[in-house]
């Protein structure tokens, strides 16, 4: 069975979905059945990208400036596809984000979440718009659909009337680099920031008003100053759209010292630093699964949160949950967590068998399992 994968997100810096798409293509090799090509946008590989295009960041800026600048790009980037497949013949187009590109076979795609519906002003308007003309006739199209959480299975049902049989369920994994590590082995890591491994607070993930960051702001502001002396606040995540609803807040906490903006990552710096956390703190107010947490728990490592959306799903009774609009809550949950080590050693335990029941090896192969339904349909 070939199958053609829009690879296209791996230009970017990987984050979500592109952590998805390495983490899945690596766990599908192990299939022999499976043949999977390529489509990088400029044209077509058996082989992945090893990084992310240069200059991506600076691509992105400019198609804030120019109108259509994402209908220009897909246009260009359907002919491409269309070329390739006068060479590559395949069985099955898999596209792992909103918006497939026109394919003349079965195709199947991954919806991961539908900010665009709760969240339309965290998007750029010209993104919105493409996305408003593409994901409805995508759904049609799409034999089969596969989302990352039952939450989100359920939102397409509502919101878009998908029939259930058309939904499949592959929940993700974690990579192997998180794991719980020796405290003495993450200095190397840590002594450049100032911190000391096991004593400092995290938050991962794109700065943007979903994520909630301003609430984490909140309740840490709330902490005893000796408590915040000792345990700093990191945050690990690239700035996203509309980063200056929040701005204030983040600045006059970065003016403290006491909370540290790291930018992005690369995947084993920020296994290693997630791994020294005391916590990691997720107040998003909407997943579509939330990696982070999976990967925080793997680690080793409590995770406070909020009840909503994707989240419970994957922290199971291993989180600690907390209202999204509670910072008194959410300090007294930090405080606890800091002060009670023996619920500390509680929720570590039980994020570390919570997190066993997630693997790629799984994904994969649900994954599989709906390409073949997609071609017996």
């Amino acid at each position: 069975m070939r199958i053609a994968l829009n690879a296209r997100i791996l230009q970017a810096p990987r984050t979500g979905i592109g952590q998805y798409l390495i983490e899945l293509i690596a766990a599908l090799d192990a299939d022999p059945s499976l043949e999977l090509e390529f489509f990088h946008g400029w044209g077509w590989s058996r082989q992945l990208p090893p990084a992310a295009l240069p200059g991506y960041s600076r691509w992105v800026a400019w198609a804030k400036q120019v109108p259509g600048a994402y209908r220009i790009r897909r246009l260009l980037e359907q002919r491409r596809f269309e070329r390739g497949l006068r060479h590559t013949a395949v069985d099955l187009y898999h596209e792992p984000s909103l918006w497939p590109l026109d394919f003349p076979g079965p195709m199947l795609m991954t919806l991961h979440d539908l900010t665009h519906v709760h969240y339309p002003q965290t998007q750029p308007a010209d993104r919105l718009a493409e996305i408003a003309r593409c994901v409805e006739p995508a759904l049609e199209r799409a034999r089969v659909i596969l989302t990352d959480s039952q939450f989100v299975a359920d939102e397409l049902q509502r919101h878009y009337g998908v029939a259930r049989e058309r939904l499949k369920v592959a929940p993700l994994g974690y990579a192997q680099r998180f794991h719980p590590r020796p405290l003495a082995d993450l200095g190397r890591v840590t002594a450049p920031l100032g911190v000391r491994p096991g004593s400092y607070l995290l938050c991962v993930g794109t700065l943007e008003p979903r994520k909630n960051l301003a609430l984490a702001l909140r309740a840490y502001a709330l902490l005893p100053e000796a408590v915040r002396r000792r345990y700093p606040l990191l945050i690990a995540g690239m700035a996203g759209w509309r980063r200056d609803d929040f701005a204030a807040e983040l600045q006059a906490a970065l003016a403290s010292g006491q909370v540290r903006l790291l930018g992005y990552l690369d995947d084993e710096r920020l296994a290693e630093l997630l791994a020294g956390a005391r916590m990691l703190l997720f107040p998003s107010l909407y997943e579509g699964f939330g990696l982070p947490v999976l990967e925080a728990m793997a680690s080793g490592v409590p995770v406070l949160l909020s009840p909503s959306s994707a989240l419970p799903e994957v922290a199971g009774t291993a989180g600690t949950y907390v209202e999204a609009g509670d910072p008194e809550g959410w300090c007294r949950a930090i405080l606890r967590l800091i002060e009670d080590q023996a619920e500390w050693q509680a929720r570590r335990v039980a994020g570390l068998e919570q997190a066993q029941g997630f693997s790629w090896k799984r994904c994969a192969g649900i994954t599989a399992a709906a390409y073949r339904q997609a071609l017996e349909h």
